[in-house]
């Protein structure tokens, strides 16, 4: 095609030459620009031609449609006129552009864009000499992409006509898939190689394309199928006996990999094969169908989600690396490169796996090539291809490049230097180096490989100049390179100014200067430095102490604002609280019915609802009165006046028989509490629950005055087993609470036992998870936990009313598996939520003071002040009225429990007994 268009183009060429000398050299100029652009449209077409179906079947010559170009471009030259001076202007305009592009590729021939707008205008303009080169000095410094390779490919085949000429593509074909893993560039090499078979060797020459290719990409699950067919095809073609065994070994080698579209390969080859398929092959072909159901969801990500998908790929990275197969994942990283080419970390990932885990000499060095290629303003990848070329035994030669080492080291510093001093200072107002690392390497070199200390001592005096002489370890690090390589009168010049400059550690540098002049120096020198370090030291101290004074002043002040807060905020309180207090009087004098204290059984109804939804502990009352007629049952009464209410809860409470509680059956007793306030018949919805740890003999339901479930209940079983059987029922879910089962101890005989069931020390077998949301089930959390061990028990951690607090305890079967565990799940995310898991290790809980620790110094053992069933109240004034302090000679029994002796008996006077609610009621009614 190349030829014919050449031909074209010199017909033209001919007629012009045979015309009138009066057009002169303007007829030339316009005859070669004709022809180039006549050539361009010629490779134009053969490029269209060679990317379409059938492109090895092209005929020779060229279509209609080129036809027209010719003939345009021969009008053209012919007869000018708008077209051509329109066509001049656009090519002039496309020169002055190729001549811009390649003078800013003299200065910069990094510049990746100028490398691709300069081939596109050479290739538009049919300079397919200059394209060639263009694209050789591009390829040398960068990788293509797979469009450059396949126009590259594409110009040259359509331009190939002799055996040098299919060699030469043959070469470009071997680097282009050197560059990146790209599919479609194998499949034109294998299909190209197969227009060399008639050559010597060619047959060879296409199967080794083919195998190379799957090896490469044949496990790619969207684009390797294409291969895999390609090659079928291929051997099919070839009539042979022997080529039959090739292609049932391709078709089960296909179908062994899981791919797409894997079910229509299976129904050919069973169409294809004269003897049923074998059942090796058939199992081969379910594995791979299970494996690919495996790959779907990470394939699918990437087809739904935009390039460059790197988080897609790194999540199907990271499954490939669980499995472990090293082709897969050689592949995915190559796929994922492919589109990321330009991001470091993706290549120093893959490069870490190959030096880990593969170390292939051969494949390890070509991926470092790549990487520093793709990415050479990385410094990580040039040590690591440093690293991994020494680890190989490469050449030093291959690692130098040149016996001018020393003078191309010094100007790779310098350049270094000037980039972050233009790039990043002056741009980006910050330093590219603080620490000047790369002039404290630099200094090193001079100094260790060079001899040469005066440059080192510039290198340090302009580190030192950039702000870092207020550091100790910079001027420690100096001074230990003039220790190996210099002098001690520079050791001593550098240390002297050291201790003058240091301000973060100016003691350490001290006691380095005196310790050098107690070895090395002389007298002089030694009283010079005591002198010089007691100076610096007592002027360091005064600033410091100046410093502590003004931060002490500054905490000063914040506590003064802050007891001003404080002191705000009380005043506010006391405020509210006096509003508050005059309320209920006001209330009181208006709603005298409602509020009357004349009723002896009665409470106060804001008091009686405080006590009702309080759960004392087992045992905790000795004495209580249950109604066991009421069952849970209140009566429904129409509404009346409150003071008929009053007198039917009272007759109420004067009928219900009374039960003591037997400390004596304790044993075989439970206490259950954190019982719904609402549960109707509460003894016989708990019978069922408890009668399956054994017979129960009775269920005692506890009930206010007014006949309210009160939440609790004692369990009475005839065996002690049963009760401790019980025991396990705590936590059970009972109408949507979880319900509390504890033994039934007497509290005020066993100050000392504890309810709480679980372990409150260090378990190192145990986690705590914190941060959990409030939707995370038990069996969600159990399917995390359990792919980082055994999981002997798991309990979310609920409230009194069953409700979730994001918190949960795991314990594992051993101290390793739920080391392991913190480390992979603290800091995951569950549901939007970031978790946080650490070993079991609760805080100690404050063990309440004996009396034995308040017996004051030298005097008498002070009494703790005790409280009734409510707690401590608001205030710790006595509202006993002076008329009833008068001493008794028996401590009377309170309703809230017996009097406390007093602590020391006085003989005029002894302390008041304890008196209840009732009792301040009659008081004040008797006035």
């Amino acid at each position: 095609m190349a030829t014919a268009a050449a031909t074209s183009a010199s017909e033209p060429e001919a007629e012009s030459t045979a015309g009138p000398k009066a057009d002169g050299e303007e007829d030339e100029v316009k005859a070669a620009r004709t022809r180039r652009k006549v050539l361009s449209r010629a490779v134009a077409a053969a490029t269209y031609k060679t990317m379409g179906p059938g492109w090895d079947q092209q005929e020779e010559g060229v279509s209609e449609s080129d036809g027209d170009e010719y003939a345009m471009a021969s009008s053209a030259e012919s007869s000018p006129g708008e077209y051509e001076w329109e066509y001049d202007e656009e090519e002039e305009k496309n020169q002055l552009e190729i001549e811009r592009l390649e003078e800013q590729l003299s200065i910069n021939v990094y510049d990746y864009n100028c490398h691709v707008d300069l081939i596109r205008l050479l290739r538009l303009e049919g300079e397919l000499t200059k394209v060639r080169m263009a694209r050789q000095k591009m390829s040398e410094i960068f990788p293509l992409t797979e469009e450059l390779w396949l126009e590259w490919l594409h110009d040259e085949i359509s331009m190939a006509q002799d055996g040098l000429d299919r060699e030469h593509v043959y070469d470009l074909f071997e680097k282009a898939v050197k560059d990146y893993i790209c599919p479609n560039i194998w499949l034109e090499y294998g299909q190209y190689s197969v227009g060399g078979i008639g050559q010597k060797g060619g047959l060879e020459k296409v199967r080794s394309v083919f195998e190379r290719a799957l090896s490469s990409v044949g496990l790619h699950m969207t684009k390797g199928l294409a291969l895999w067919e390609a090659y079928r095809e291929f051997e099919s073609a070839i009539v042979e006996a022997a080529r039959l065994e090739k292609v049932h070994s391709l078709f089960r080698r296909q179908l062994a990999i899981p791919l797409y579209d894997m079910e229509a390969t299976f129904a050919e080859y069973e169409e294809w094969s004269e003897d049923p398929v074998p059942e090796s092959v058939i199992q081969n072909y379910n594995k791979a169908l299970q494996q690919l159901e495996k790959y779907k969801p990470y394939e699918e990500a990437l087809l739904q989600a935009e390039a460059p998908r790197l988080s897609e790929y790194q999540a199907y990275i990271d499954f490939e690396m669980k499995i472990g197969d090293p082709a897969r994942i050689q592949l995915i990283f190559e796929r994922a490169l492919v589109e990321n080419c330009l991001v470091p970390d993706l290549w120093i990932r893959y490069s870490q796996y190959l030096d880990r885990q593969l170390k292939v000499k051969d494949l390890v060095l070509s991926v470092h090539n790549r990487a520093v290629r793709n990415c050479p303003w990385t410094v990580a990848l040039w040590s690591r291809y440093l690293l991994a070329m020494e680890r190989h035994g490469v050449d030093h030669q291959v690692i130098s490049d040149s016996s001018k080492e020393l003078e191309e080291l010094r100007a790779a510093f310098t350049r270094a230097l000037e980039y972050l001093k233009q790039e990043v200072e002056e741009r980006f107002n910050e330093s590219g180096d603080p620490s000047c690392v790369i002039m404290q390497n630099w200094a090193r070199i001079e100094a260790r490989l060079c001899n040469n200390m005066q440059k080192a001592r510039e290198l340090w005096d302009s580190i030192m100049t950039r702000g870092n002489a207020k550091y100790a370890n910079m001027w420690l690090e100096y001074y230990n390179l003039e220790r190996a390589h210099g002098d001690t009168q520079h050791c001593r010049k550098a240390l002297h100014r050291a201790v003058q400059c240091t301000s973060d550690y100016p003691e350490h540098v001290c006691e380095v200067l005196l310790t050098m002049e107690r070895t090395e120096g002389s007298l002089e020198d030694w009283d010079i430095a005591v002198q010089k370090t007691e100076t610096r030291l007592a002027r360091v101290n005064e600033q410091r102490m100046k410093a502590a004074e003004k931060e002490a002043a500054l905490v000063q002040q914040e506590e003064e604002k802050a007891e001003q807060r404080k002191r705000a905020r009380a005043e506010k309180k006391a405020l509210k609280k006096k509003k508050k207090t005059r309320g209920p009087e006001k209330r009181g004098a208006d709603e005298d019915d409602e509020k009357e204290w004349g009723d002896d059984e009665e409470e106060q109804p804001s008091k009686r609802r405080r006590v009702e939804n309080s759960i004392p502990a087992a045992g905790e009352t000795q004495n209580v009165e249950v109604a066991a007629g009421l069952a849970g049952k209140c009566a429904t009464v129409d509404v009346e006046p409150p003071s008929k209410q009053k007198e039917k809860a009272a007759s109420l409470k004067r009928d219900m028989p009374k039960v003591l509680h037997d400390s004596s059956k304790d044993s075989i007793t439970v206490f259950v509490s954190n019982l719904p306030y609402s549960m109707q018949e509460p003894d016989v919805k708990l019978r069922p629950l408890f009668e399956a740890c054994g017979e129960v003999v009775q269920i005692r339901p506890i009930f206010s005055n007014r006949g309210d479930f009160r939440g609790y209940c004692y369990v009475e079983f005839k065996e002690e087993k049963s009760a401790l059987q019980a025991l396990e029922m705590d936590r059970k879910s009972v109408e949507g609470r979880p319900m509390f089962v504890s033994p039934c101890v007497d509290k005020s005989k066993n100050p000392d036992f504890k309810v709480f069931r679980y372990s409150t020390s260090l378990e190192k077998h145990k986690l705590f998870i914190s941060g959990l949301p409030f939707s995370c089930t038990k069996e969600e959390l159990e399917e995390i936990c359990k792919a980082h061990g055994t999981v002997k028990d798991l309990r979310l951690v609920t409230n009194r009313a069953g409700k979730p607090k994001g918190l949960a305890y795991v314990e594992y079967e051993n101290e390793s598996q739920a080391s392991q565990a913190v480390m992979k799940m603290d800091g995951m995310t569950i549901k939007e939520n970031v978790i946080k898991v650490a070993i079991s290790n609760p805080p100690q809980r404050k063990v309440p003071e004996k009396p034995e620790t308040r017996k004051a110094a030298g005097g008498p053992m002070l009494l703790p002040q005790t409280y009734g069933a409510r707690g401590k109240g608001r205030t710790q004034l006595s509202l006993l009225p002076r008329a009833l302090q008068r001493p008794s000679a028996a401590a009377p029994q309170a309703e809230n429990g017996p009097a406390a002796a007093p602590a020391v008996a006085a003989p005029a006077a002894t302390e008041a007994p304890k008196m209840s609610n009732a009792d301040f009621a009659k008081l004040f009614l008797r006035k």
